[in-house]
């Protein structure tokens, strides 16, 4: 029986696929799909998928946190309403930054918080004004609500509850509204977030928040700012878990 070339091609493609699955070929953990995160690495084209298989096996999550070296204790998987509740969540108390005060952050969004804080805001920082961010100020992570599109507080069971609840409602969001830089410099979304002024060369705040911003569309499956509506004006939002979104 004569293959195809692009048989043949397919069918070399899917030994040396297995081949490496196997093991019985050694590549760096770098450029093998199969090897666990490493949360520290220089992220490459392979990072967004191993961040996604990690964030979804609960004890890969936990080991992945573990080499972060943040200060977190875990908390027990509770539920507190009608579609909220939480579980593989831990109260994060610092990393490499300080926080105003402990955060509650499931295991996945604490993965991505910290591979965005050092692959995309710290580098920003340094870029800009050659010194680390120290200190991050949030606006709340768990919270059992609806999503807040501006319409004003209605009642949890309202509108469909389980359809409308935010990311908040089980500990997979964040919401970040300024950052302190190691000299004390305070920068907020609020103050130094560039509106839509295409003439206007933006400062080295405007251009930190610029690149903060599109740095976590990397490492967070949602990212809402300012530019989304004028709930966001004053912070972003970042999220795991639903669908892909950077705004």
């Amino acid at each position: 029986m004569r293959l195809s070339i692009p048989a043949i091609f397919l069918a070399a493609v899917a030994a040396a696929a297995y081949a490496l699955h196997a093991q019985w070929i050694a590549i760096p953990d770098r450029f093998n799909p199969w090897a666990p995160l490493d949360v520290a690495a220089t992220p490459n084209a392979l990072t967004g998928y191993k961040l996604t298989r990690t964030r979804t096996d609960p004890a890969a999550c936990l080991e992945a946190l573990a080499h972060t070296g943040m200060r977190y204790e875990t908390v027990p998987d509770r539920v507190t309403g009608l579609g909220c509740g939480f579980d593989n969540v831990v109260r994060l108390s610092a990393a490499n930054v300080r926080f105003g005060s402990p955060v509650l952050l499931s295991c996945p969004i604490a993965v991505s918080f910290f591979m965005w804080e050092r692959h995309a805001l710290q580098p920003a920082a340094q870029k800009h004004f050659g010194q680390p961010v120290a200190a991050i100020e949030h606006l709340g992570s768990y919270a059992c609500r609806n999503v807040n599109r501006g319409e004003g507080a209605a009642p949890p069971e309202s509108n469909g509850p389980l359809q409308s609840r935010s990311r908040h409602a089980t500990a997979n969001a964040l919401d970040v509204a300024a950052f302190t830089l190691a000299d004390g410099r305070r920068i907020t979304v609020a103050k130094y977030w560039q509106r839509s002024a295409p003439d206007a060369v933006p400062g080295p705040e405007a251009q930190l928040l610029a690149q903060s911003h599109q740095g976590a569309c990397r490492f967070f499956d949602g990212v809402l700012g300012p530019d989304y509506n004028a709930v966001h004006s004053d912070h972003f939002h970042l999220e795991t878990g639903a669908y892909r979104m950077c705004r």
